[in-house]
């Protein structure tokens, strides 16, 4: 095993929070190492992004590029019925300036692999196929990491701080036992795609769409360029598998008859691509930083994918991870009460998003009855919905608590201080 000190930080995975890291320690003059398992361009679900991207999307350097591309522009996001009655769209446009109201649909393995290109021309040495195996550990304190080409060389790196942003692989969390599952939050997602499905008309052609179908599941509906749409549904596995119904493609189907607003938008397409099955679990890890180590994007948490929270959190959380391991570098602090800060931001914005996840699920909520009732909620819920999740939203989830429970927040992602606790396994 041959070993390589050369880099200031690792970083685990070459996805967006990895690559945001990447190129913010870049910009810092310092040198990131990222690891990426697979061969980019490659394929990942997770394609609607958020105004609130706007703004890690121009720290890293990225918006000229994406104002060229050919991803789909989204100024909105709208709520079905069963039946097929629409909501009035939550336009970002009616809350913020126009730069951060339109963001885009995206095709993630060209949308992740100019982040891995712009980190890489920012200055950041980023390999791929090389697959992280262990965390080296000593004391409680992370000093690097072993890794494996697709060769088969075992290769040692070590740094100051390790970053892991490995994905739902979550190196750190599951290695250490850190992994939480969410008491409610347990979904089974089946989706493909189609060419040539209706589009809604002027501003609203790229929106994302929530459509719901009976026992609170739900459809994305997501505009791609190139006259692609992603769309899939989400509920409880029971509730997909009923009647012992487990083809991918059997379930969808069947799904698409019990919403008259996505049978009627996919009646002129047909399907492109393979139907595709997963557990959409939320989790959070244990802990989000530790001494020597800090998590990011799905490796500290995934939240359930209804409001397309997830690249936003990616890219929040890379930015500020790279900040913050930037600010433990010029303290030469490594310990974990280090990067309280950054675990304390990245806790608030998910505990802000994941009550309004739970009140989606919750029968007795809707928006329509919420806004009905309390019309200035609107914005509030538009600003969630954006991604704009660390503010103080307690009047709105006092409207919200009139319909539907409010969860108390997780007491997980803080930093794993030794002296006060050891960890125990989830």
């Amino acid at each position: 095993m041959s070993t390589q000190y050369s880099c200031d930080a690792i970083i685990i995975g070459g996805g967006p929070a990895g690559c945001a890291a990447a190129a913010v320690l870049a910009g810092h003059g310092l040198k990131a190492l990222v690891l990426e398992r697979e061969k980019f361009p490659r394929y990942h679900i997770g394609e609607s992004l958020l105004p609130f991207n706007f703004y890690p999307l121009k720290r890293v350097g990225l918006l000229d590029k994406m104002r060229n591309s050919a991803f789909v522009h989204k100024h909105s996001v709208q709520f079905v019925s069963p039946s097929g009655k629409a909501s009035q769209p939550f336009h970002f446009a009616t809350r913020y300036s126009a730069d951060v109201a339109q963001t885009w649909q995206v095709l993630r393995s060209e949308f992740d692999q100019m982040l891995m290109d712009n980190a890489r021309e920012k200055g950041a040495e980023v390999r791929e196929e090389i697959t992280v195996s262990d965390l080296i550990q000593q004391a409680g304190r992370t000093l690097g990491v072993v890794a494996e080409t697709k060769t088969g060389d075992r290769l040692e790196f070590r740094a100051p701080v390790t970053l892991d942003c490995s994905g739902r692989e979550a190196v750190a969390s599951v290695r250490n036992h850190w992994r939480v599952r969410d008491p409610q939050l347990n979904k089974v997602a089946v989706w493909t795609y189609y060419r040539g499905a209706r589009r809604d008309p002027g501003l609203d052609a790229g929106a994302t769409t929530v459509a719901y179908v009976p026992e609170k599941g739900w459809f994305w509906y997501i505009p791609q360029h190139e006259d692609m749409i992603s769309v899939g549904v989400v509920a409880e596995g029971k509730y997909l598998t009923r009647d012992g119904v487990k083809d991918p493609q059997a379930i969808f189907h069947r799904e698409v008859e019990q919403n008259a607003w996505i049978k009627e938008h996919l009646a002129s397409g047909a399907p492109a691509a393979p139907y595709r099955i997963t557990s959409e679990y939320s989790y959070r890890s244990r802990y989000g930083a530790a001494d020597g180590l800090v998590l990011a994007g799905d490796a500290f948490g995934f939240l359930d994918p209804v409001f397309s929270s997830g690249v936003m959190f990616a890219l929040k959380s890379g930015v500020l991870a790279g900040d913050a391991i930037a600010g433990a570098i010029k303290a030469a602090d490594f310990s974990a009460a280090q990067f309280a800060a950054y675990t304390g931001t990245m806790r608030e914005g998910m505990e802000n998003m994941r009550k309004l996840v739970y009140a989606f699920y919750d029968q007795a909520f809707s928006f329509r009855a919420l806004t009905n009732r309390y019309p200035e909620m609107a914005g509030e819920v538009t600003d969630c919905l954006s991604g704009d999740v660390n503010k103080d939203f307690s009047k709105l989830y006092a409207a919200v608590a009139e319909f539907a429970s409010v969860p108390e927040p997780l007491p997980y992602g803080q930093p794993w201080l030794r002296a006060e606790a050891e960890p125990q396994p989830a």
